[in-house]
């Protein structure tokens, strides 16, 4: 079981605490995990809120079910606005505190964990993320690294954002939609969407979108950009309609897709090209919603591609987020 959507959860004060920790646990058991791990992964949580809260003031905490490598699992995103940490590596060693604790909380929750990284800087905040597996497993370097992170508007359950991909000897696709409005009937022109993603048989970003336009006429429609990286030519070609943002970054370069004016399922343009992008060292893509504000910008996050790409995906959606709308951040690298 693999899930699309984080769940948002609130962890401003300790009387979310009991709601929080049983929606993930459901999560866990839902997910087919085995006791043990769900009975670890209840120390985590507990770990987490605990020092959301007495180090931080409080602050968000992103749940969904993964699969990787044939592995089920749990993916957790502790995310807030709080002084932020000077010596992570310090503060993740047992015996360390600032709060007069014993100072085992981070240190618990690394063990505990199959992936675990923290990301902080001094009067920023931190964004943590943990992953814990059915089964325990070591983190496993991929050559295309694929990380995306989709809340739903505050109040609403279900998204009309949502981001598929395919991989395989040949291509990386990517498509990153979103229905118009939000809850329900947005959620379900993306399903229709993303159906039809999945299930096309071509590899030119124009004739996906296209394909995608004639899936989804029946529903409200959704604006979407397709991307896709050719592994022997070694360049990305992008499409897409309506405001999806999408920036190709290398070190010390960076470019931005211009998309066209119109609605995938009413009016795509009858004229439409793919922006061809080759390959550099060092390069990802990043793709969001308009959930996000359009003027985001990565270069306030020093070092942070060392780190797992959902670590940048939350930032972003930690720092750009409207609030008002449903909200994804999608990043890919790849490796040659």
């Amino acid at each position: 079981m693999d899930n699309h959507i984080h769940l948002a959860l609130n962890a401003s004060d300790r009387s979310y605490f009991a709601i929080l920790k049983k929606e993930v646990h459901a999560m866990a058991v839902a997910g087919g995990l085995p006791e043990k791990r769900i009975a670890e992964l209840d120390i985590i949580v507990a770990e987490i809120v605990t020092n959301l809260v007495k180090h931080a003031g409080g602050g968000q905490v992103l749940a969904k079910l993964i699969e990787e490598n044939g592995k089920q699992g749990i993916e957790l995103i502790s995310i807030d606005n709080g002084p932020g940490m000077t010596d992570v590596t310090r503060m993740v060693a047992d015996g360390v505190s600032t709060k007069n604790t014993l100072g085992n909380g981070l240190g618990a929750i690394k063990r505990l964990s199959d992936v675990f990284q923290i990301y902080s800087m001094k009067n920023w905040g931190t964004v943590i993320l943990v992953r814990v597996f059915d089964k325990t497993s070591t983190a496993k370097k991929f050559k295309t690294e694929i990380r995306s992170v989709i809340i739903p508007k505050p109040g609403e359950t279900e998204s009309g954002d949502d981001f598929y991909s395919i991989v395989d000897k040949d291509y990386v696709k990517l498509f990153l939609g979103d229905g118009l409005g939000h809850g329900p009937e947005a959620a379900k022109a993306m399903q229709a969407a993303g159906n039809a993603f999945m299930e096309c048989p071509h590899t030119d970003p124009v004739d996906i979108i296209r394909y995608i336009n004639l899936a989804v006429k029946r529903t409200r429609g959704m604006v979407g950009t397709v991307a896709v990286f050719d592994l022997a030519s070694k360049k990305w070609r992008i499409c897409g309609v309506g405001n999806i943002i999408t920036k190709v970054l290398s070190p010390g370069n960076s470019k931005s897709y211009l998309t066209y004016n119109g609605i995938i399922g009413l009016n795509v343009p009858n004229t439409l090209s793919a922006q061809e992008i080759p390959h550099e060292d060092g390069q990802y893509i990043l793709m969001s919603s308009d959930g996000l504000k359009t003027r985001w910008d990565t270069s306030r996050y020093t070092s942070i591609m060392r780190y797992d790409l959902s670590i940048l995906c939350a930032s972003l959606i930690k720092d750009f987020a409207r609030l008002t709308d449903d909200m994804s951040a999608v990043a890919c690298k790849i490796n040659l």
